[in-house]
């Protein structure tokens, strides 16, 4: 039997229980791809993250499954894993499809230098049938590293009242994103629904704000603005377009400390 060390934490949260849980497994090797697939299953979070130590232009490489598949980038669970390994200002990470992400220390919170994903308008009636928005923009990605749509609904109460139906959006291999102008003191509020990546609705989604940055930082007239992802958890996102990359700023929470045996 092999122990290895498990952490799970809060990212993007300021108290336990909210923002977006995920577990951080450090290896010195690779485990089998099934095994690490099996131990996300298992743990049955939005995303499990998986180390191993690099060289080089990173500290270490990083990957991402959910409970049931791997996924190009994962922006929470990038922060949480910075959270737990970092020992001085900065962290960097080496991944297979988002080049080398980096977390560092900002005061009391960290930030992540993501790479923007960008969306342009599209039609897409099956989208928008699927997530009961018939009245709604559609904006789909043509750059970035996962397969995104920013919906883009009237106002923060259409999005807080969003209720897709998971089985038809299931069928629809991207992360739909609905968005509007924010209430409550925010800039921007979102949605994040992903039921055909294994996630119904995100908690908070670090890579959906790597489109919203660049979306909404045309809209607003400035590279910077606070956004509020509005699930049941919920979680707060500072948000910097930076040319082509997109600074999110927040805060974790370890919540739980342990071993996994396997």
């Amino acid at each position: 039997m092999t122990e290895l060390r498990f952490t799970q934490v809060d990212a993007f949260a300021d108290r336990p229980f909210t923002g977006n849980p995920a577990a951080v497994i450090p290896l010195e090797a690779w485990l089998p791809d099934e095994t690490m697939q099996a131990i996300a299953e298992e743990n049955n979070l939005s995303e499990t993250a998986f180390t191993v130590p690099a060289s080089g232009d990173a500290d270490y490489e990083l990957r991402w499954f959910t409970p049931t598949t791997e996924v190009a980038l994962c922006g929470h669970a990038t922060l949480a894993t910075g959270h737990v390994l970092i020992e001085r200002d900065e962290v960097g990470f080496r991944t297979r499809k988002s080049g080398v992400l980096t977390v560092r220390r900002d005061g009391d919170a960290l930030t992540l230098d993501l790479p923007a994903t960008l969306v342009k308008p599209a039609s897409d009636d099956r989208l928008l049938q699927a997530l009961g928005t018939a009245n709604a923009e559609v904006h789909l990605s043509y750059s970035g590293a996962e397969a995104t749509a920013v919906v883009l609904l009237p106002d923060a109460a259409a999005v807080r009242a969003c209720a897709p139906d998971m089985k038809a959006l299931a069928a629809i291999d991207l992360m739909a994103i609905v968005t509007a102008a924010g209430d409550q003191g925010y800039d921007v509020v979102s949605r994040v629904f992903v039921p055909a990546w294994g996630v119904d609705e995100d908690p908070v989604t670090g890579s959906a704000h790597a489109a919203l940055a660049p979306f909404w930082a045309k809209r607003l007239g400035r590279d910077s603005f606070t956004a509020f992802q509005a699930s049941r958890r919920g979680g707060r996102v500072e948000c910097r377009l930076s040319g082509d990359r997109v600074v999110l700023g927040g805060t974790c929470v370890t919540v739980i400390e342990g071993v996994l045996r396997i």
